[in-house]
């Protein structure tokens, strides 16, 4: 009898782990926090403030840091996080400064200690679990760094060598130089082939290219990266310099896996970036991110060049834009803020991870405002903010994540209906449809003198439905057809949400379960009646 009770319990662990993967689906209703390890947070209470980005060292940031900061993360209602990858990588101060950021693999098969040991990334790991929320690890496949910078003549000649076994190169699993590809620079980024077997870095320090073409070297990975997920509990895989690699390996890596992948394809074009979609779950949506930057840097950005290339990633990726990663910043680019000021042009451009059809992803420090610049100096150490709460742009992401969360439990197929794009007439004003959300967004800035006008014609409510503004928790009333009319003075977004949805969110604008709501509706109403008859001194749009 117990040998029949431990065969059902081990048969019923088994059937739990294998249907809680998280797979593509799960992954589809969940907001990443993206983290530089060595930058988000120091173990215990010290802060080391003598971090300097621009020095290229490593300033002491943890895996333990993390778990002891996860209600900070979660707070913001983030249920998963993207970290650097944990390997262990090149030591020392190389000509290009110290390997920090963990792009510069020389032993996959040990974990970077300056991060903490193995033990505090499976605690890392359990810790997010327990919270339900997941964790996504970086990894990179396509280089390997040696202890030394590479002799590329050397290199070469063992190669052509009877034995080539003879060189080796002091990284692992790769030992020796049959493993990697003959040295060659990239110099013709449209030769795929040139792309894909050809080294990245430079003379004074190459990046040694893994040939992911020979089968032994794929089967050493997939084994590789099945072991990682095991022993550490991992849930997703973001896939680093994809389109170095051949899709043929990414095809087999990604199966192998088990688990929700999703690659840096780092492309302005759609139709390059497609392809990488039918070789993994999802892809960052690069080449709307570069309209979305230029679109929302200033008042002369073209909201139409940000609609055609979401349309094109809609149309033009195995699962449309649902399965891509929408964002702002990150790691290898300037933060929005380096780029403007503008406090209405950053809240715009905030918005639309959070309203796309894609995962939204958010890198660490820009709650806070961060600011920094093209690498490294957009890797701050975030500890010198003491993780405050109270900053605006904290309580902002905080108020999408909880509005995106409700409306996918609003039963209106959220995650399965794509946005519609409404064009203003006058090229500064957007409204995006996504039941039962309706943003309005617009790169005029915080400086624009008269009033911007929103009229959705289109009915995308019910007939005089209440609304909420989940950024103010302002509440108006859609117009007698289910459209809208807004407007605005101080160039800022608006997200409308019905008060019937906002209310399933109990955290999200708790003021609109009081009974003071239809006197604000009167106001909002009243206002827009108002600044109606004042359309003559300011910006209308209609949308049709």
């Amino acid at each position: 009898m117990h040998r029949f009770l431990l065969l059902i319990w081990i048969l019923f662990s088994f059937y739990c782990c294998v249907t809680s993967a998280a797979n593509a689906q799960k992954w589809r209703s969940r907001s990443i926090y993206q983290i530089v390890t060595d930058r988000f947070a120091l173990s215990g209470p010290s802060y080391n403030t003598s971090c300097d980005p621009s020095a290229l060292r490593y300033c002491g940031g943890t895996w333990q840091g993390i778990v002891d900061n996860l209600d900070y993360i979660q707070g913001m209602g983030f249920d998963a996080i993207w970290i650097s990858p944990p390997f262990t990588n090149v030591e020392g101060f190389t000509p290009s400064g110290e390997a920090y950021h963990g792009y510069w693999p020389q032993n996959l098969t040990s974990y970077n200690a300056h991060f903490g040991t193995v033990n505090d990334l499976k605690n890392l790991s359990a810790s997010l679990h327990s919270k339900g929320m997941y964790l996504m690890l970086d990894v990179v496949v396509n280089h390997m760094l040696p202890p030394n910078p590479i002799n590329m003549t050397a290199f070469s000649s063992e190669q052509a060598s009877a034995n080539p076994k003879n060189f080796s190169t002091g990284v692992a699993p790769f030992t020796d130089v049959s493993y990697f590809h003959q040295p060659c620079w990239i110099g013709n980024y449209s030769n795929k082939t040139e792309v894909e077997q050809c080294w990245l870095g430079n003379e004074t320090m190459p990046w040694a290219d893994v040939n992911t073409e020979d089968a032994g070297v794929a089967g050493m990975l997939s084994q590789w990266i099945s072991k990682v997920i095991s022993d550490i509990g991992v849930d997703g895989l973001r896939l680093s310099t994809v389109k170095y690699v051949s899709q043929d390996f990414w095809k087999t890596f990604t199966t192998e896996a088990g688990v929700f992948t999703m690659g840096e394809v780092l492309s302005n074009s759609t139709n390059h970036t497609s392809a990488y979609t039918e070789v993994m779950d999802a892809v960052l949506d690069y080449p709307t991110w570069f309209k979305l930057v230029s679109a929302f840097s200033s008042p002369q950005g073209n909201l139409s060049s940000v609609v055609d290339a979401a349309v094109d990633s809609q149309q033009s990726y195995e699962s449309g834009a649902f399965m891509t990663g929408a964002f702002l910043e990150n790691h290898d680019q300037p933060r929005f803020g380096a780029i403007t000021n503008d406090s209405a042009l950053r809240a715009n451009a905030m918005v639309w991870p959070f309203i796309y059809d894609g995962i939204p992803v958010v890198y660490y420090g820009q709650e806070q405002g961060f600011s920094g610049g093209a690498v490294p100096n957009n890797h701050e150490p975030l500890w010198r903010t003491g993780y405050n709460t109270s900053h605006p742009y904290y309580k902002m992401i905080t108020s999408l994540n909880l509005a995106r969360k409700a409306a996918i439990n609003s039963g209106d197929y959220f995650l399965t209906t794509p946005m519609k794009f409404l064009r203003g007439a006058d090229g500064h004003t957007l409204a995006v449809s996504k039941p039962p959300m309706l943003s309005l967004l617009t790169n005029v800035g915080q400086n624009f003198s008269s009033m911007v006008h929103w009229n959705v014609t289109q009915s995308v409510f019910k007939s005089r439905e209440q609304l909420v503004d989940v950024l103010t928790c302002r509440v108006h009333l859609s117009a007698e057809n289910g459209g809208v009319e807004m407007v605005t003075t101080n160039g800022m977004p608006k997200v409308l949400m019905p008060v019937s949805v906002v209310k399933g969110s109990p955290e999200l604008c708790p003021q609109v379960r009081s009974n003071h709501v239809t006197r604000r509706i009167d106001y909002s109403t009243s206002w827009s009646l108002i600044a109606a008859l004042l359309l003559s001194l300011g910006m209308t749009a209609s949308f049709a």
